[in-house]
């Protein structure tokens, strides 16, 4: 019989035992990111849906609500409590379908960086109103004023659409679905 040989185990040999170990890792990392990332689709979906449809729904109480902040004239007011649910409920849908999902947040933070500013505002300026963000809106009594609530909510709102800029392909989505046939197409 012939010898057996012996070979002495290297650097590289160990490296690639653990190799298994790297890759699941990474493949779980990846599972973990892509379902945060659906989670933050469909969240910040939700939100800009059920404000939006809270705000069709009760339009006159809307108009009160952007009157209330003070900054703009009447007619400025009619065109933006006219136009923002719309702009919601479109972001919202959107955002369901996964469709220009790095563009619908960018906007959506945008928006929201615009409501923090106008909330903020409010408050330095002592004003007692209700931001009108999901229905109400218009003035309240002094103690009922929640600008830092507020604030805080949108700012968790903000950082879902700083999610979805950062990372903006998810799962069940139709910009998956466009650059998986886009790729195979290229393959072909």
């Amino acid at each position: 019989m012939g010898a057996r040989r012996c070979r002495r185990r290297t650097r590289t040999d160990r490296a690639d035992a653990h190799r298994p170990d790297r890759e699941r890792t990474r493949v779980n990392r990846r599972i973990a990111l892509d379902g945060a990332g659906a989670l933050a689709r469909l969240g910040l979906a939700a939100v800009w849906l059920i404000s939006g449809a809270i705000k069709v729904a009760d339009p006159d109480q809307f108009y009160g609500a952007v009157r209330a902040y003070q900054l703009f004239g009447g007619s400025v007011s009619s065109v933006l409590a006219a136009v923002i649910p719309f702009l919601e409920l479109a972001l919202g849908l959107l955002l369901v379908l996964g469709l220009g999902v790095r563009l619908v947040a960018v906007l959506s933070g945008l928006l929201l960086l615009a409501y923090i500013a106008g909330v903020a505002q409010s408050w330095a300026r002592g004003l007692t109103i209700d931001c009108g963000c999901f229905g109400g809106g218009g003035q309240v009594a002094a103690g009922q004023t929640h600008y830092g609530t507020e604030i805080l909510r949108d700012i968790g709102f903000l950082v879902l659409a700083a999610w979805l800029t950062w990372r903006p392909r998810t799962p069940l989505s139709l910009d998956g679905l466009f650059t998986r046939r886009t790729r195979s197409l290229g393959e072909a």
